[in-house]
């Protein structure tokens, strides 16, 4: 019987270590041998100018999929926003708990609190590339989102569009990973606005580049109905964390 992507991920315990002790290295590595780096110091410390600015174009209650140790849930959370992030992973939620934000430990593809009722959905951090299937993940965020909602994605900083197995390694030598492969997914920008283009269902709002990092926002195609009553900060207010 295969292992779900959100199975295999949780159960990589060099990425439970990496975030418990707030360093690498850390890879995703391919079936070939080919090694992506994963960024554990910039993802467990404080939100940088960079993650800022992107925080700044959330609009209402936010959900960041993939959140990691949390670090821009505590920043919403701290600015007073109503934020939820979900994770597969429990080092993860914990981390995120412990910086001050509310989590859940959850696949995306998973029942979610509030769908249809999130103003803006993050997949930073390379996260658009969650379970190797970009249009089932864009639909799945189109159902959780309002109608007329934001997406702010993370894209790859070259122009790539990919699609593989890959494991959580914690270095460069074969035998340093996890036991199980997930599938994954590599955007980089131009790819990304081809998956959301006509009759996608999106529409761009905007991209930039910051730090060396690509960004794209793109907004839900469906209007909001007058009859749908507006959000508020009980989104999220009876679900535990952790």
């Amino acid at each position: 019987m295969s292992t779900s992507p959100a199975v295999a991920w949780a159960g990589a315990d060099p990425y439970a270590t990496a975030l418990r002790t707030g360093r690498g290295p850390l890879f995703l590595r391919r079936a070939d041998g080919w090694l992506l780096p994963l960024e554990v110091e910039r993802w467990c410390a404080r939100a940088d100018p960079v993650d800022q600015a992107v925080l700044d174009r959330c609009e209402g209650a936010v959900l960041d999929v993939g959140c990691g140790p949390g670090r821009l849930v505590a920043e919403l959370a701290a600015r007073g926003r109503t934020v939820l992030g979900i994770d597969v992973s429990e080092a993860a939620v914990d981390h995120t708990v412990r910086y001050g934000g509310q989590a859940l430990r959850r696949s995306v593809f998973e029942p979610l609190p509030g769908e249809g009722r999130w103003d803006t959905v993050l997949l930073m951090d390379g996260n658009i590339g969650i379970g190797g299937d970009p249009h089932a993940l864009l639909d799945r965020v189109a159902g959780l989102l309002v109608p007329g909602g934001l997406l702010i994605a993370e894209t790859a900083a070259v122009d790539v569009d990919e699609r593989s197995e890959v494991q959580v390694v914690a270095g460069t030598e074969a035998g340093t990973g996890g036991d199980a492969a997930f599938p994954w997914a590599r955007l980089g920008t131009p790819a990304l606005l081809r998956y959301t283009g006509r009759g996608a269902g999106w529409r761009p709002a905007g991209q930039w580049t910051a730090g060396g990092r690509r960004f794209v926002a793109l907004r839900s195609r469906r209007a909001r109905s007058s009859a749908e009553p507006p959000n508020s900060t009980a989104l999220i207010s009876s679900q535990r964390a952790g």
